[in-house]
């Protein structure tokens, strides 16, 4: 798990987390219709705001710190 954490906490894995999140957005707002526009849209907005505001989701659930920074260090240091 902590090679996914580290990866997620990357700046490789930020850019993902943030394009990803845009896909799912725009393929809710141009592809899909009715309620499931609206999931897509929602569950595209996650990893985009954890892209982009440097947060990782999944860390608090494994004792590690929500912030990318102190994510870094806490799985450099480990």
């Amino acid at each position: 798990m902590k090679g996914i954490l580290a990866f997620l906490a990357s700046t490789t894995g930020r850019w993902v987390r943030i394009i990803a999140g845009i896909v799912l957005v725009l393929v809710g707002v141009w592809l899909v219709s009715g309620v499931w526009s609206w999931v897509l849209i929602i569950v595209g907005l996650v990893p985009f705001a954890g892209g982009v505001f440097d947060v990782c989701f999944f860390a608090p659930l494994f004792g590690l710190p929500f912030q990318g920074e102190a994510l870094r260090q806490k799985l450099r240091s480990r």
